[in-house]
């Protein structure tokens, strides 16, 4: 039986979508990524996609009067790859409600801090500047707001003395780069049940 299809949605580095790569290769995750989709031309993630074999697609958003005009066409990527799951990797644009609608429990995110504490797209600065012990990473199902849908895993990263932005978040890559894989293994083999913001998995 063929392993079950992602599709990864990317703007940046890429760094999640290569332990997702990486954990394909190692065993840990059964899967295939169909597409790799970046709304960013010059993203780091497209060449490490590319290095893996993986098809890319870039979209422009100036090129769409809406966002659910880019939607639409974003769309139409993912259903000609089959992609079973949307996974988002560092990807900086918020989902119209259609898209949301059309996916609904079928997009997952991951957000690095403990949500809904610091959601948004410095959250590990915020973190800092708010002196909390504890921070970490959120895997989580998308809905329509920002960094708020139901929960799936979290694990929590102590902060240190003297932690700086850049120290902090090359700890919180470590634990993003193990949790993802599992979040998304997880969905994919069916353990997953979603009722409202309940998020129950199956054998836990």
């Amino acid at each position: 039986m063929p392993a079950p299809v992602i599709a990864v949605c990317c703007s940046g580095e890429g760094t999640n979508l290569q332990a997702i790569i990486r954990a394909i290769r190692r065993g840990r995750l059964r899967a295939r990524v169909g597409v790799m989709v970046s709304d960013n031309p010059g993203a780091l993630c497209l060449r490490r996609a590319i290095a893996a074999g993986i098809p890319t697609v870039v979209i422009d958003p100036r090129g769409f009067g809406s966002r659910e005009a880019f939607d639409r066409a974003l769309s139409r990527i993912l259903e000609k790859a089959g992609a079973r799951l949307i996974v988002l990797a560092g990807f900086m644009r918020l989902l119209s409600p259609w898209f949301v609608r059309r996916y609904r429990w079928r997009v997952l995110n991951i957000h690095p801090a403990l949500l809904p504490a610091f959601p948004g797209t410095h959250a590990v600065r915020d973190a800092l500047r708010h002196g909390v012990r504890v921070s970490g990473v959120t895997v989580h199902f998308v809905d329509s707001q920002v960094d708020h849908g139901p929960i799936l895993l979290q694990e929590a990263v102590p902060l240190k003395a003297g932690d700086t932005e850049e120290n902090l978040l090359k700890r919180i890559h470590r634990v993003e780069h193990r949790l993802y894989p599992i979040g998304i293994d997880l969905v994919l083999r069916g353990r997953v049940t979603v009722r409202g913001r309940d998020v129950r998995i199956a054998g836990r």
